[in-house]
């Protein structure tokens, strides 16, 4: 089995059985000793770290705009999801946003310490006078801010 490998996998114990990958930006995000640590281990047993492809980058964009979660995804979230999408892989990862992409995008997740995110679909509502719209920012109407809500 091929897994890509988010973040918080490095900061967890939990076992890594298969052919592994992530990316560089992952392995930027790995701060403390413990992470680099067990970065280092996976890597002697045979931790792959490549970029995604663009085309692959381009097809997350679109998904995550559909979901509602483009917002909430960091590049780095972008660029485990392409590269899931890219190897047919896995995805391990806690992040609920990133889940609900990769469900859209047909991408088998795998949870580490949380349960599974389902599936969500999300509204646009304005907290100031309760309009909904299609995207987040700031109300035409009367300007307040829109905030995401499950829908």
């Amino acid at each position: 089995m091929t897994l890509v490998l988010d973040a918080s996998v490095f900061f967890s114990e939990v076992p890594v059985v298969g052919r592994a990958w992530t990316t560089p930006s992952v392995v930027e995000e790995l701060g403390d000793l413990h992470a680099k640590c067990r970065f280092e281990a996976l890597s002697a047993t045979g931790l792959l770290v490549r970029e995604p492809r663009k085309e692959d980058l381009s097809r997350v964009e679109e998904a995550a705009a559909r979901t509602g979660d483009a917002g909430v995804l960091s590049a780095t979230d972008r660029e485990i999801l392409a590269l899931a999408l890219e190897l047919s892989a896995v995805l391990v990862t806690d992040d609920f946003a990133v889940q609900n992409v990769a469900h859209r995008l047909g991408i088998e997740t795998r949870s580490i310490r949380q349960r599974p995110a389902r599936a969500i679909r999300w509204r646009y509502r304005c907290s100031g006078c309760g309009r909904y719209w299609r995207e987040p920012g700031d109300c035409p109407v009367c300007g307040a801010p829109i905030k995401r809500k499950l829908k």
